[in-house]
């Protein structure tokens, strides 16, 4: 068994299918919280922290942060949870996680949540701009944090490029992830390498791409490049939803994930 880079920390539930659930850059494994439950009524389902990010360790000192890396960490780790192909589903650097997984024919079944790799020209800059000015204000002492995330207004500022609907995040949750993007320390390196990143690869096992159209991140005119890189996957609009849209459309969310599995089951049944 190969050597994770990083043990992952990671929360499991349920039986059934393994489903592996990856955040975005500067999040945590409590991203999915809304849909979390949920799932673990229907599959065996993992939520992880990536390496340098929520409670997991980072890479070792002098690791590159990139996809190959990340992939071979992953694996690695889910041989450590007994897992084998599970269906991924990933958000924003995790929906490109997921895609490079389902590249190498190293998943079942993928489901991403405005993944990133899909760039025009200009709005790769706008992204990782807005990630910046986050990351620097999340900076501030943690009773800043903690008053913020207590009012209206503080969590439009902590989660406002997040959600399209950000006052359905309550305090805990708010602080919490003002906590995860302030701690993250994987962010950098992670951020350096996604300035050069683009995802054009062919998908063969069942996949779908749905992405919030009031996405302020990654900006939903991106879904049209990804239906021309990948055109066999269903591309679904998450209307009114944003960047991280389980908070916005849990019960979309939980359903997508359920017909991508589905469908990968029908197939897998087919071929034996």
């Amino acid at each position: 068994m190969p050597q994770p880079l990083s043990h992952l920390v990671h929360d499991r539930a349920g039986s059934g299918e393994p489903v592996v659930l990856i955040h975005g850059i500067g999040h945590r494994r409590e991203a999915w919280a809304p849909v979390f439950d949920r799932l673990a009524e229907r599959f065996d389902v993992i939520a992880l922290d990536l390496a340098g990010f929520g409670d997991s360790a980072p890479y070792p000192r002098g690791t590159t942060y990139d996809m190959e890396n990340a992939c071979r960490d992953l694996v690695a780790n889910f041989e450590r949870w007994g897992v084998e192909r599970p269906h991924v589903v990933g958000n924003s650097l995790g929906g490109a996680l997921a895609l490079e997984l389902g590249a190498r024919g190293l998943v079942s079944s993928v489901t991403a949540l405005s993944p990133a790799g899909f760039f025009g020209p200009i709005n790769r800059f706008q992204a990782l701009a807005p990630l910046a000015i986050m990351r620097a204000f999340s900076q501030a002492p943690d009773v800043v944090l903690r008053a913020l995330s207590e009012r209206a207004f503080g969590r439009l500022l902590i989660g406002g490029l997040l959600y399209g609907n950000p006052g359905r995040m309550n305090a805990e949750a708010t602080y919490g992830d003002a906590l995860a993007l302030k701690r993250a320390r994987g962010f950098e390196a992670a951020a350096r390498a996604g300035i050069t990143y683009s995802f054009d690869s062919p998908v063969e096992v069942p996949t779908t791409i749905a992405w919030g159209t009031k996405d302020r991140l990654l900006p939903y005119a991106q879904a049209s490049i990804a239906r021309l890189r990948l055109p066999n996957a269903h591309h679904v609009p998450l209307v009114g939803a944003g960047h991280v849209p389980m908070i916005d459309a849990p019960e979309r969310i939980i359903a997508l994930i359920a017909e991508t599995v589905a469908e990968a089951s029908s197939a897998a049944s087919h071929v034996a």
